[in-house]
Order: C-alpha cells, then structure tokens, then sequence
C-alpha cells in the first residue's frame, strides 16, 4: 500500500491546527515504534497529554500484530491497515466532551410514557484506533526487522474517513517524518464538522476525500452525538443509492471476508441480532478487524450495542477478567476479533466461534478462500445439514474435513488454520440461496476481485438491511408520532406514545405473523426470534433511543401546527374555561420558547416562534374577563411578560401555571 501518486504535500511546515475544530474529528495522531528492549514506545502523540498513562500503554500493545499471529514477509516493506476499539479510562485528561444520553426515570418498558430525557456530562465509553502498520525486513538490525505504526484515535467510527487518511498519512510519515502529523492535523482541523448520514467533501493537501459517514441513529449516544442529531430519519425500507450507509462500517468487505462461510451469514445476522458473545479468530489483524466490522454491519439499521472489539489482544485490561470466569458462566455479550490462538484455551466460555481469514494474505484487504466449513461444539448440535457444506458440489473431501471439524472442535485451530463456525446455536432464518446465485466469482485474479467484491457486498448488504428491516417493521407502532386531531388544541401536551407490553406485543404479532417477507425466509418458531431478541442486549438501547426520536417527532410536530393556528379563529369556539386553560398552555410554551432563544442553541426559529406565542398570549389575554386578568396581572413575572420582551434571565425556572388552580380545567 502506498499513497496515490498524484498526492502532494502542500509546502506549509508551519500549518497552524486549531486544536477545537480537529477534536470534532479526532482525538490524538500517534507514531508508535516497537523496541527491542522495551517493547512498544510512543515516539510522538499529537495533542501531547490527551491520554492517561494506562490507555498510552494500551493504545501501544494494540497497535502491532500480535507476535503469534505475525506472518513474516520476507519483502523489505510490507502495510497493513486495521483498528481496534478499547475502553476509556473513567478519569480521563481529556477536556470538555460533552455527551447527550438517554436516562430513565424507570427501568422497566412499561413506565415509557413517564420517560425523562436528561443530559449528562459523561465522557465517550470508547475510544478506536485506525492503524497503519509498517514492518521493514533489513538483515542488518536486530531480529532483521523494525516495526512502527502510525495511529488515528477518534471517539467515532469513521472508518470510512480515517481508512483512506491513513492510506496517505502513513507513507507522508515514512517520507518525511513527524512533520507529517502536523500537516494532516492542519489540513483535518480545517474540515466541517462531521454531518452524520451525509456525504462529505474532506480536503487533505491536493486530494479530496469524498465519504458518508454513518447515520446519527447507528452512532453511539457515548460520543459527541447531540439529540438533535438524532431526529434524523431511520434507514428507508430500500434505499436506492446503495452508497449511502445505514449502519456503521458500511465500507467493510463482507463478501471477501465471509466469502468461505456465506452459507453461515444468517446464523451470524442472528446472534448478532440477539447480542450473543462471538469470538472471531484470524491470522491477521486486518482481517480480524475486517470481520468484526462486517459482523457489525449486518445488522443495519439497528443499533448496535454489544460491546465489539475488532482487534483484542491479551494486555488488554478486560481479559483478565473474561480469562477469570468460572467455568460454564455467561459470557458477557462480546465480539471479539483475535489473532492469538491462546484465546481458544483461555476463553473457553465463548459459545460461538468464528474462524475466518488466510494465512496466506499479506494484503490489507483479506484473502478470498473457496473453501466452505461447518464445525460442531462439544455435545451440541449443528446449526445447518450437511448438505448446505459449501455452494459448490457435495463432494467427499468436505463431507471427511466436516467430520474432522467436529470431532477435534476450534482447538483445531492450533495445528491448521481453517474457515468455520463452531456454535450450538440453530438458527430461525434459512439462508437465501436467491441471494448466493446472485453473487458473482470472478477467480482469483487480485484486480478483478476486488471490482467484484463490491457488487458482492451490495447485493449482500441490500439482502440483510431487507431483511433487518423488515424484521423490525412489528415494533414500529410504537414508535408512531401524532399531531392534534381535528377540533383539538394544539397547545395542550401531546399524548403519550402507544404504551408497550411484551407479551401482549407477542401475542398480537403470533396472530397477525411477521409479514410474507420474514415468513417465507424463516422456520415455524419464528416468534423465539422476536422473544431472543427482546431478551438480548440490543433490544432495550434501541427501543429507547426510537421512543426518544419519536417523543422528540411529535414535539416538533405539534409545535409545527402551533406556528400555523390562526389564534383567534381558535379561540373564538371556545369556552371561558377552555380560554384560561390556552392561556396557561401558550404561557408554558412561551416560556420554554424564550428560554430556548436565550441559550447558547438560540436560533431564528426560536425567536420567531417565541414572537408568535406573544401574539397568540396577549390576543387569549384580552378575551378573558376583566377580574380575571386582573387576578393574572398580580404575578410580577407574568404582568412582564404581557408588557413587554422580559429578559430571559429573569424569568422562573417553571411555567407560571399555579393560579390555574383558580379554575377548573377541561379534560385533554
């Protein structure tokens, strides 16, 4: 790998970097160098002091392959591209992150209608590391080699952005040395801010990168993710741009890195859906963090909120405690992407094993294999037939290396590396043999294949995000937004969303089914899905954040119509009860109106609908009868308000509502 030669440098050493604007986009630029005598080394870490001295040891142990899983190249250079993703320590020297997340008032389903959004000021859980790794064989050092690696860290997975960067930020290094790291970290502060879901236009020296990154409803609400952001539309049933992602890692090669297990992509969309613990084995880290990322992908446009690491080594500090579970506990619900073998024996509670990669692969982007396996846990069973081995002809060469497989588990691992999947589970959903005719093999020529692998990864990528789609299509009453009925005031508190029960959700969809499409694709227990599912790690995070969205959808909606009511057509139907109960409606919303145009968010929509509700209070004013504006003009705030502009300062924390208790309210 090497950068385009069309790319150059602009002649600025001096680049000034504006260290706010850069921190939208990343972290830290480091450059890490693996010593013989003292392991790995942080040579240069751009903005210095942005990491606490555990996680700099922690960013360095993930930054190299693993010394088991090396495949030594006996060419001079040889790059890699993959990245990781690892915990942030609770008391990080990072500053002022802000992040907006979802808190309950209780944590049962059933309370949703009392739901209270708060934000909070915790920082990112999680911090991801994009690696260019560079391995240069000379006989003439120590151990007839040198390694370094050139490191993005971000709080966002943007793999889709920080991939190509590297590809020319980690040559500019090894061309001109650290002043590269201050060149890109000029030409990244110059960027717009990152828009979730839209198309961006990147400058890096004389190249333009051209990305989508993910939409805001796949982005973890731990990162820079405002709630605003969130109110962005869910992901089309069928997009008809297939370049515009609808998940996270839309760029991952699913097709070339499950392309010896395609037959298995289903169990696999499954135990992700469900958030069960997997283990993803590979020779290499590329293709360990490839697969990770694909896994991830399959299951667009949900959220997804297993905890996944693309690339875990052994100094990470949670292996300790996952190597420290008694034996036949639950494994908490993990992907992990490995490449050392000793995880086989340490991590024996895992109960789904993935085998994926060739040893034999020196590129970034991993190898293809035609060869197609299915393995067996110890006293289980498997989660296909033997006929469904391979896409090609049932031969007896696959049926004898089936049953090898089975008999010898993932240890067989340690002697010969080979694609499979070693799980109890039996998958609900029967893999779609329309979609693998579809798939086009183009041999193994290197060009060809990979012009090839994108169709491949369209056609696939369409199929699941269908297929996930549909599959979450029952729960989308629930998440259904109103605006005021006919002859109903739009002043008064939106009603709450449909309340949801499990079972009674459960026994509805058993007597309606899932739909012709899900129906047609999945065994007669397909209900269990949908009860897994609910069980599993995911459902509840998105069921929250869709409820959040759609809460937020109906503010906006009701609001909307607020803008366009002709006040005195409304109020002239109206009783001198229901008049009282406006007033103190428009007066709670004027209030939150100002408030908002008071406050670092202000904006022109605020201020002129804060304008509008002034017109709409004083015009409800002047209807009501003279003693009880007189009884209203006795709260100070409220005759300032009616006056004239108060200043926002001044006004009380809570809506001026109390002497509603003077008179009788009508029903809502």
């Amino acid at each position: 790998m090497s950068r385009s030669p069309s790319f150059h440098a602009r002649s600025e050493p001096d680049a000034k970097v504006d260290e706010k604007a850069f921190q939208q986009w990343a972290v830290a630029f480091c450059i890490i160098r693996f010593d013989l005598e003292q392991g790995q080394l942080i040579e240069e870490c751009y903005p210095p002091g942005c990491l606490t001295q555990n996680e700099e040891l922690e960013v360095a142990f993930s930054s190299f392959p693993d010394s088991v899983s090396q495949q030594y190249n006996r060419s001079s250079i040889h790059d890699c591209i993959f990245f990781f993703r690892i915990r942030r320590q609770e008391k990080m020297q990072t500053a002022n992150v802000v992040s907006h997340e979802i808190v309950e008032v209780d944590n049962e389903i059933a309370s949703q209608d009392n739901k209270l959004l708060k934000l909070s000021n915790n920082a990112p859980r999680y911090l991801y590391g994009f690696v260019f790794n560079r391995q240069r064989h000379d006989e003439r050092l120590k151990r007839g080699g040198e390694q370094k690696s050139v490191v993005i860290l971000s709080h966002s997975p943007y793999s889709s952005v920080f991939r190509p960067l590297l590809q020319i930020m980690g040559p500019l290094y090894f061309d001109i040395g650290k002043k590269a790291l201050n060149y890109i970290a000029a030409s990244v502060s110059s960027w717009a801010s990152p828009l979730p879901g839209q198309l961006m236009e990147l400058p890096i020296g004389n190249a333009t990168l051209k990305v989508h990154l993910p939409p805001a409803h796949s982005l973890p609400l731990d990162g820079r993710m405002f709630f605003e952001e969130l109110t962005s539309p869910i992901a089309p049933f069928l997009p008809s741009n297939q370049s515009v992602p609808q998940g996270l890692f839309h760029d991952s090669d699913l097709f070339g890195i499950f392309r010896g297990l395609l037959m298995q992509l289903w169990r696999l969309w499954e135990l992700l859906l469900i958030g069960e613990p997997i283990l993803v084995i590979a020779p290499t880290p590329p293709q360990c963090s490839e697969a990770v990322a694909g896994l991830v992908s399959l299951v667009a446009p949900l959220l997804c909120s297993v905890d996944f690491r693309p690339y875990f080594t052994i100094h990470d500090p949670e292996f300790a405690q996952l190597n420290s579970l008694q034996e036949g506990a639950t494994f908490p619900p993990m992907v992990l992407g490995v490449t050392n073998l000793f995880f086989l024996k340490a991590l024996r509670n895992v109960p789904h094993i993935v085998s994926v990669g060739s040893p034999a692969s020196n590129s970034n982007r991993p190898a293809m294999s035609s060869r197609t396996s299915i393995g067996k846990m110890p006293d289980g069973q498997d989660g296909f037939g033997l006929p469904q081995l391979s896409l090609k002809k049932f031969t007896p060469s696959n049926f004898l290396n089936a049953v090898k497989l089975r008999r010898d588990g993932p240890l067989c691992l340690m002697t010969e590396h080979r694609e499979a999947v070693w799980s109890t589970y039996t998958a609900i959903t029967k893999p779609d043999t329309s979609i693998l005719n579809r798939l086009i093999d183009a041999g193994m020529s290197p060009r060809v294949e990979e012009s090839m692998s994108v169709v491949n990864n369209e056609i696939l990528r369409r199929h699941f995000l269908e297929l996930t789609t549909n599959f979450l299509a029952p729960f989308g009453p629930y998440f259904r937004a109103t605006t005021p009925s006919e002859g109903s005031s739009p002043f008064l508190d939106p009603p709450p969303l449909p309340h949801f029960d499990k079972e009674d959700f459960l026994a509805s969809l058993s007597a309606r089914g899932p739909g012709k499409f899900l129906l047609k694709r999945m065994r007669s227990n397909w209900l269990d899905l949908y009860r897994r599912f609910m069980k599993g790690h995911n459902f509840l995070p998105w069921f929250r954040r869709k409820r959040a969205v759609a809460e937020q959808e109906q503010l906006r909606l009701w609001r909307q119509v607020r803008m366009k009511t002709d006040i005195k057509k409304f109020i002239a139907q109206l009783s001198e009860v229901e008049i009282v109960d406006s007033f103190n409606a428009i007066e709670r919303h004027l209030l939150g109106e100002l408030q908002q145009s008071g406050s670092a968010n202000a904006n022109v929509d605020s201020e002129a609908a804060a304008q509008k509700l002034k017109g709409d209070l004083l015009a409800v004013f002047n209807m009501l009868p003279k003693d009880v504006q007189e009884l209203l003009l006795m709260n100070p705030h409220r005759a300032a308000l009616l006056q004239g502009p108060p200043d926002c300062e001044d006004l009380p924390k809570e809506p001026l509502v109390q002497s509603a208790v003077l008179f009788s309210s009508s029903p809502r």
